[in-house]
């Protein structure tokens, strides 16, 4: 109410002395030839959380996929004191003892052909930033490999005929509406014949049918990249879907200060809230 005066008064708004938070890292990729999905960036969220001064926001990437190799794990995401943890790669096997095993990250990438599970929440939050990657199959003729592990849904195991599914991410309505952010990429499989794993809700890219390169992540979701799936070419993992900062609080307080140049944000208004989301970039903010 005195905010809402002052506003029709001609006073200065005063500054906000806490935000909401959503902060969600880069999803892991996919892993090359026949290869497991990457795990969901980590995802953390919160309210009334105390903040002054000048902090820092990075937008994490998306992991790289690679040509019949494992890719890259997603990157950080930072705000304040926040940091959300990039997804873990996808497994991958195929032509020698590749990098089998999915990485930890906020979300575990999962795993190919005899690897072991993919944790994810490394390093460990509470509440938890995300789930583990599914296991691969050792069993003929297929031996799909594992989704990734997704915000809240552990990626599926594969079989002897399909890819493992990703993990479900979860939704969030920070931004305005509600949207579903770090979902699991979907596992690969060896030959003809098998079935693509698909990518969990929450923007987790489906694994690639036989011969083709998995599907990206998408971008400012965290998503998982989706696994290869190998028909004895080399085929590329899918790229993890870059993060997303978001803060918001009651429009009845002032704007912020300022925002650095390396990052790309927009600022919008809903519900009686200031939204700023920030897309890509790193930079220093002022409130």
């Amino acid at each position: 109410m005195l905010n809402n005066i002052a506003a029709i008064m001609g006073v200065p708004k005063s500054t906000p002395t806490a935000v909401d938070y959503l902060v969600v890292a880069g999803g892991g990729a996919g892993g090359g030839n026949y290869g497991a999905g990457g795990g969901a960036g980590g995802f953390r969220t919160a309210a009334a959380f105390s903040i002054s001064g000048s902090f820092t926001v990075t937008v994490g990437a998306g992991g790289t996929g690679a040509s019949g190799i494992e890719g890259t794990s997603g990157s950080n995401s930072v705000f304040s004191s926040i940091t959300s943890t990039g997804g873990g790669y996808g497994g991958v096997s195929y032509g020698g003892n590749l990098k089998i095993d999915g990485a930890a990250g906020g979300s575990g990438g999962g795993s190919a052909r005899g690897g072991v599970i993919g944790s994810g929440n490394t390093p460990s939050t509470s509440p938890s930033q995300g789930s583990n990657g599914g296991l691969g199959s050792n069993s003929a003729a297929n031996y799909g490999t594992g989704g990734g592990g997704g915000a809240t849904g552990v990626g599926a195991a594969g079989s002897s005929t399909t890819g493992g599914n990703g993990g479900a991410g979860t939704s969030n309505s920070y931004s305005g509406g509600a949207v579903t952010y770090a979902g699991g990429g979907g596992g690969g499989f060896y030959s003809t014949g098998g079935t693509a794993g698909s990518g969990g809700s929450g923007g987790g890219g489906a694994a690639g049918g036989v011969g083709s390169n998995g599907n990206p992540g998408t971008v400012n979701t965290g998503g998982g990249g989706g696994g290869a799936s190998v028909n004895g070419v080399a085929v590329t993992g899918g790229n993890g879907g870059s993060g997303i900062v978001i803060i918001r609080y009651a429009n009845t307080f002032a704007d912020l200060t300022s925002i650095g140049g390396g990052l790309t944000y927009a600022k919008t208004t809903s519900g009686g809230n200031t939204i700023y989301t920030f897309t890509a970039g790193t930079g220093t903010v002022t409130i």
